[in-house]
């Protein structure tokens, strides 16, 4: 397995292995790696000749008060695990050789990206969105895997690779969660004992949701009342949104119709949870 700090060497090494007809597959993260993103690169692994996972801790993504200076990291367990998944390449550039100093250029998606996350952390998808944009330069995948966890990055990535071209195949994958529900994150391991308890009623109050389209209840403001009221059984959980919308559009939806996305936001203490399903009527 390769260890490639810089981008040339990275756009080399892809352009190389091109050339001989291997396909790339491209997972990217911001390391502390779990079972989640474990997934993506298996899917990647079966896929691809070539499987490369970046390992980068994108600033820009980050509003003013967030976690970027406590986000998790562990860079040498993340090398064990990736090498025992057979990855090929570790992409891990530092910010300097992502965001040099005279680096004044960004990717902005508009109105996926105003909904749900994007209405409360201003400017997080611009990150996300440059520097997705930019690894895909620097790596030159045919595919990249991307967690549903993180539903509207999926969605707001394919309209990135859409209107600008990008050859790029994104594959979403299924969120992969604990044995009592909740989602796998990084950030859990930020969670204190009692908090991890309060922490399930965020999958406790989806699986509630999903039962009542089960039963005919097809209301999203009667559904989302439903969650909130859930969620607010616990003193330490602050509901950031609760929100039922159209799953490609992104748009509000009175009544649920097609494919629906089911996403909520909700911090524990200091850590800020995300979770959702997708439900089809």
């Amino acid at each position: 397995m390769k260890i490639i700090n810089s981008v040339s060497d990275m756009q080399a090494f892809s352009k190389k292995e091109k050339l001989h007809g291997k396909k790339i597959g491209f997972v990217p993260t911001m390391g502390f790696l779990h079972k989640g993103h474990l997934s993506l690169v298996e899917e990647a692994r079966s896929q691809n000749e070539i499987v490369v996972v970046s390992i980068f801790v994108n600033p820009t993504q980050f509003g003013e008060g967030e976690d970027f200076d406590i986000y998790p990291k562990n860079f040498h367990r993340d090398k064990e695990l990736l090498e025992e998944m057979g990855v090929d390449v570790i992409f891990y550039p530092t910010v300097d050789e992502m965001y040099p100093r005279s680096y004044n250029t960004y990717v902005d998606v508009y109105k996926v990206t105003e909904k749900l996350c994007g209405a409360s952390r201003p400017g997080h998808f611009k990150g996300v969105t440059t520097v997705v944009a930019k690894l895909f330069n620097c790596v030159l995948p045919d595919n990249a895997y991307f967690g549903l966890k993180d539903a509207q990055q999926v969605v707001v990535i394919s309209k990135m690779v859409r209107d600008l071209h990008f050859p790029v195949t994104i594959v979403p994958c299924p969120i992969v969660r604990e044995a009592d529900g909740l989602a796998l994150s990084s950030r859990n391991v930020n969670l204190k004992k009692d908090q991890r308890e309060h922490a399930t009623v965020l999958y406790q109050s989806l699986k509630k949701a999903e039962e009542m389209v089960e039963n005919g209840c097809l209301d999203a403001e009667k559904i989302k009342k439903s969650i909130a009221d859930k969620i607010k059984t616990y003193p330490q959980a602050e509901i950031d949104y609760v929100e039922i919308v159209n799953f490609d559009t992104l748009e509000d939806i009175q009544v649920l119709k097609g494919k629906n996305l089911i996403a909520l936001a909700v911090k524990i203490g200091k850590v800020r949870l995300i979770d959702n399903i997708i439900v089809e009527v």
